[in-house]
């Protein structure tokens, strides 16, 4: 065998994880987590064997998909706990959570679920709600925050928002916008001064 022959071999490897990874991470956003592995295999243009050889699982084709959106996930609660106004930081948790969930009914999905065998996903949960927990009472200690709201309202606006995702691409961040807005609204203790709505989305595609 030619020095070039594994080189070739890895880089073809690389490829069909590549493309598998693409292929999961596409279908996973229209679709979500039903997906099939022979679907994603079919997209790919790979065989199921090579599909598997690379992911033994589906969890572990979920995890390694979502990576990113993991990652972004954690910023954007990392950032809104960081700010020096409670309620602030909130907001910015609450939009940012929403829009990038808009983008993705895969990740919602996956982020929410019970799912006992999702490790990745059920550690990263656990850890952002113990962040945002902190976060809610900062909030309703400031007064800026209803007296009733828990941290599993947010869980609950995440899933409410997964239809977010079926929204044509060009429509999802405005419309995630105005939802973010009319949570946001619905948080605050008091109506004191609505702020303005984003522009409206029509129902129809």
């Amino acid at each position: 065998m030619s020095q070039q022959t594994p080189h070739l071999l890895r880089a073809d490897a690389r490829d069909n994880r590549d493309r598998v990874l693409e292929a999961a991470r596409t279908l996973f956003a229209e679709q979500g987590l039903a997906v099939t592995m022979r679907q994603i295999a079919r997209r790919a243009e790979v065989g199921p064997a090579t599909l598997y050889r690379r992911f033994p699982t589906k969890q572990t084709l979920v995890e390694a998909a979502f990576a990113d959106e993991v990652r972004a996930c954690r910023g954007i609660v990392e950032s809104g706990c960081a700010a020096p106004d409670p309620w602030r930081g909130l907001c910015s948790v609450i939009e940012g959570l929403i829009t990038l969930n808009a983008r993705n009914h895969g990740f919602t999905e996956a982020f929410t679920a019970a799912a006992p065998d999702a490790d990745v996903f059920t550690t990263h949960r656990a850890a952002l709600l113990t962040l945002l927990t902190g976060l809610i009472r900062r909030a309703r200690e400031a007064g800026a925050l209803r007296r009733d709201a828990t941290v599993h309202d947010l869980v609950l606006i995440l899933q409410a928002g997964r239809g977010l995702s079926a929204l044509p691409p060009a429509r999802r961040d405005q419309a995630a916008r105005r939802f973010a807005t009319l949570v946001i609204d619905g948080f605050r203790p008091v109506v004191t001064s609505r702020p303005q709505l984003a522009g409206p989305v029509p129902s129809q595609p």
